[in-house]
């Protein structure tokens, strides 16, 4: 079993008008137009891509999607909406960002955006090969698909433009760190590299990413930084002692990827008109997990599923025992991922920490 995990945005309504989200209000510029958002990374951001691949971190049972549309799971790691739903849906968007491998999925659900994540991704390759899941050059792949239907359908005039004022969203780092770095028994990374030069290497990969997607046309890219994944259900169980305390090595490992990730895209050399923003996870996530209850959560440190310490994936299924009946006290769903609760909580801070850097200026943070 490996940890697959998050990052999150939630930047909202571009339009005119003011937003309340979380008590944060948010006034965008007139001249601001999101056509479409393409997301990138691992399970936070996956509404059922593993669903068609052969592999074993699936979500498409329940108890999974317990509060989602008709309360069916649908491969979205958690009880309801995951993050892009949410954000598309405050753009005015559609109800929900699928899933580009979905068989549903029709050529014009792309001018709005699509979802090519996949759980147990990462920054590092090796991270999906060790768990037969779709990694950045392989949703790269697709993403190029995408342009070609694009392409047809509306034309190469209406892609260029699409493309330009869409956002991109990379969520990935997590299963780097806490899976094929600290926990995996068959990963060489440990063998291969000490934790300096490991995120080093992370970080080199995402912005390779990011300079991938601006060569395709992208100009308005958010890379999430890690969340402080020591402090996750699974992981206090695994390597937080009998108290199940937060793992302090994974994150300080965390932080350290995202002061190089952070530096790496100031430094990131580039067209003007490209705007790459870091966002950071660790400090609000860290927030609700350290003073819950003015957020309106009583239980942070195991998930809803099961006993909520190591239930996620397969062992989260329709025969745990003891799954909550409140989801609404638990900030995590299962022992890795976030409720829909939870994610709702973080718009607000996501929102306050982004929105100037993002919209504000096309140089970086």
């Amino acid at each position: 079993m490996r940890p697959l995990f998050f990052g999150f945005i939630l930047i909202t309504l571009l339009s005119a008008e003011t937003v309340k989200v979380s008590a944060v209000p948010t006034t965008l510029p007139k001249n601001i137009h999101i056509p479409a958002v393409f997301a990138f990374g691992d399970s936070i951001v996956d509404p059922g891509n593993n669903n068609h691949l052969y592999t074993t971190l699936k979500s498409n049972f329940p108890p999974y999607g317990r509060d989602f549309i008709g309360g069916k799971p649908s491969g979205r790691y958690s009880n309801g909406k995951i993050p892009t739903d949410l954000l598309v849906k405050l753009l005015g968007l559609k109800e929900l960002l699928p899933a580009y491998l979905d068989p549903a999925l029709k050529p014009q659900d792309l001018l709005t955006g699509v979802s090519f994540a996949s759980g147990g991704a990462g920054y590092d390759p090796v991270t999906a090969q060790l768990v037969t899941v779709l990694g950045l050059p392989d949703q790269l792949n697709l993403f190029k698909q995408c342009i070609g239907t694009l392409k047809t359908i509306a034309g190469e005039e209406r892609t260029a433009n699409i493309l330009s004022n869409s956002l991109f969203l990379v969520f990935a780092g997590s299963d780097d760190i806490a899976g094929t770095y600290y926990t995996s028994p068959i990963s060489p990374r440990r063998f291969q590299y000490d934790i300096q030069s490991y995120t080093d290497l992370m970080a080199r990969y995402a912005i390779g990413f990011v300079q991938d997607l601006v060569k395709l046309g992208a100009r308005r890219i958010g890379l999430y930084g890690a969340p402080p994944i020591g402090c996750v259900p699974t992981v206090r169980t695994l390597l937080g002692g009998k108290q199940r305390q937060c793992a302090d090595k994974l994150n300080k490992a965390a932080l350290m990827f995202n002061s190089k990730l952070s530096t790496s895209l100031r430094n990131l050399k580039h067209n003007p008109n490209v705007t790459a923003v870091y966002v950071d996870l660790y400090n609000p996530l860290l927030e609700l997990i350290n003073n819950p209850r003015p957020h309106g959560f009583e239980i942070v440190d195991r998930g809803c599923c099961g006993t909520g310490k190591v239930e996620s994936t397969m062992l989260c299924n329709q025969f745990s025992p003891c799954t909550c009946q409140d989801v609404s006290k638990y900030l995590f769903w299962d022992s890795y991922h976030p409720s829909q609760k939870g994610y709702e909580a973080l718009m607000g801070p996501v929102i306050q920490s982004s929105f100037k850097s993002f919209f504000g200026s096309n140089n970086n943070p």
